[in-house]
């Protein structure tokens, strides 16, 4: 399992593929093994040299920042989705660190309420009603009684 405040996002130097390490001084585990454990580690270089040490989560934070939820426009803030070209919505959380570079290239942010709303819907859409537009505030509100109790 890997630990999301300590995983650091590199490109392998011998794939070009992003892969997830752990370690700051020396690689402790890696996406990349067992098929290449006991590499020379040169990806160092590029945690050495990055001003994060390339951190996952300022990877992440970077993703969506200046964004807008594909759904209602709202800003995106604190944790956020994915919504995915197939139109499925996912929390970044669920795939793979090393996976992350390439969706966030090619998915749209979703804001934490509106990813609810489709889990939701996926999972009990009779639970859900869709409606055109809202009524205007005056009309929700209920009329103010002239009588005295």
């Amino acid at each position: 399992m890997w630990s999301f405040r300590r995983t650091r996002i590199v490109t392998c130097p011998e794939t070009h593929e992003a892969a997830a390490v752990t370690g700051r001084s020396a690689i402790h585990s890696c996406s990349g093994w067992p098929e290449r454990e006991g590499c020379d580690q040169a990806c160092l270089k590029q945690i050495r040299e990055a001003r994060d040490g390339c951190l996952m989560h300022t990877l992440v934070a970077a993703c969506y920042e200046g964004k807008t939820c594909v759904e209602c426009g709202r800003a995106i803030e604190g944790p956020a989705a994915i919504r995915l070209l197939d139109g499925t919505s996912h929390e970044w959380g669920d795939f793979q660190p090393q996976d992350l570079p390439s969706l966030f290239d090619t998915a749209e942010a979703l804001c934490w309420q509106c990813n609810n709303v489709k889990e939701l819907e996926h999972l009990r859409p009779e639970l859900i009603v869709h409606r055109d537009e809202m009524p205007a505030a005056e009309e929700r509100l209920p009329s103010p009684s002239r009588g005295l109790y």
